[in-house]
């Protein structure tokens, strides 16, 4: 009776569609700038490249109540409100520094002779970023993926700042939000319902 409940009172399914679309959307750009900004930061000597390393760690350190102002700012002045695009937006800058961080890592780690045969072999750096390092880097892609995935999934300060009403909400803020007939009453089945879905 309670999944019936929660999969016919409300907009419970919207909400899991746009916890999918969004997560989806934040997974897919992450890892298409992680890749190429790791292969970047990996293999090519330029000035500043540890001082981009440092700057890319120190904004993954900030928490998320600092920056929720001014990400509030930015999605009103770019008309974004209680959009999933804005909470793409907001979920990226927070995913893509772990992700360049963690793929950058990934991509050291290989071995330079492979890179040095497909340059004799006349191959450019897009070659050997599709060609040669891509399907080497498929751990490293799953491992960040989920972890990205996840962290888009489970997000609820953002979602709940940035969306107004429940058929733009995602599935924790949905979840929070489920009440019962009365303000004293909480739905422990319907709420347990809905974290099991």
């Amino acid at each position: 009776a309670n999944y019936r409940n929660v999969l016919t009172e409300g907009p419970f399914l919207r909400n899991l569609v746009n916890s999918l679309i969004v997560s989806g959307a934040v997974v897919a750009i992450s890892l298409l700038i992680g890749v190429t900004a790791a292969y970047a930061l990996a293999r090519i000597r330029f000035r500043g490249r540890s001082a981009l390393m440092l700057a890319i760690l120190s904004v993954s350190m900030f928490p998320q109540v600092a920056a929720l102002a001014g990400l509030f700012e930015i999605v009103r002045a770019l008309h974004l409100y209680n959009s999933l695009l804005a909470l793409v937006l907001s979920y990226m800058i927070f995913t893509l520094p772990f992700t360049v961080w963690v793929l950058t890592t990934f991509v050291r780690d290989l071995p330079v002779e492979i890179e040095e045969a497909a340059i004799l072999d006349g191959a450019g750096p897009w070659i050997i970023l599709t060609r040669i390092f891509l399907p080497l880097m498929w751990p490293a892609l799953a491992t960040t993926g989920l972890l990205a995935f996840i962290s888009a999934w489970n997000e609820f300060l953002f979602a709940l700042t940035f969306t107004s009403t429940n058929t733009q909400r995602t599935v924790p803020v949905a979840i929070a939000l489920l009440s019962g007939n009365s303000q004293f009453e909480i739905p422990w089945g319907n709420i347990m319902a809905a974290s099991v879905i």
